[in-house]
């Protein structure tokens, strides 16, 4: 029985396997793996550090003007005066003498300062703590007690209708005086206290 086997191959009929080729460096193993991304990396490292020493290195612009004093508001747009309440008088006060509180505010621009508090009746004194001039910042209150000695009653309203106080305030842009009318609540606590001050006639 003829069995037909695989077909050897004849002599000289192989064909030859490739060399494999040098890499670098002379080396005949397998070839290193793809460098780009990592020159990629690179590349991008260094461009951002360019950037980043182009971006400190730039010319600064001048730095901005400060402004004009044309261009800051008036003291009086930005005072704000509240009435608190009432005050406890100086130790050893005299019955005709009485306190209050206020709360003054400035809203914006410089600093303001109060050179000057007073008040339109002629038979009352008045002092304040702290003592003018005193200032005070842009965003900041201070609170102000106002002590008031009646030295004639025979001059000082029974019932004060709209009592105010004229302060007087100064910024860079001005000096201004302004009436601050503190509302019902001070008219009926200056009526009550020049009441009492004056109940026994004496001023």
């Amino acid at each position: 029985m003829n069995a037909i086997g695989p077909v050897e191959p004849g002599e000289g009929t192989t064909a030859p396997r490739p060399e494999p080729r040098p890499v670098a460096g002379g080396s005949t193993g397998h070839p290193t793996a793809p460098r780009r991304p990592l020159v990629a990396v690179l590349a991008a490292v260094l461009l951002l550090a360019g950037g980043g020493y182009l971006y400190a290195t730039r010319p600064h612009g001048p730095p901005p003007a400060p402004p004009v004093p044309s261009q800051l508001p008036f003291p009086a747009q930005v005072v704000d005066v509240t009435f608190v309440g009432p005050h406890a008088p100086p130790p050893g006060a005299s019955p005709q003498t009485f306190a209050f509180e206020v709360l003054l505010s400035v809203d914006a621009g410089p600093e303001v300062t109060v050179t000057r508090v007073s008040q339109p009746y002629a038979g009352l004194s008045l002092t304040t703590a702290p003592r003018p001039p005193f200032r005070t910042a842009a965003g900041a209150a201070r609170t102000i007690v106002i002590t008031m000695h009646v030295t004639e009653c025979g001059t000082v309203p029974e019932n004060a209708g709209l009592p105010f106080l004229d302060v007087t305030l100064r910024n860079t842009r001005a000096i201004q005086e302004q009436s601050f009318i503190l509302g019902p609540r001070y008219a009926r606590a200056l009526s009550q206290a020049l009441q009492v001050a004056c109940s026994n006639e004496s001023g």
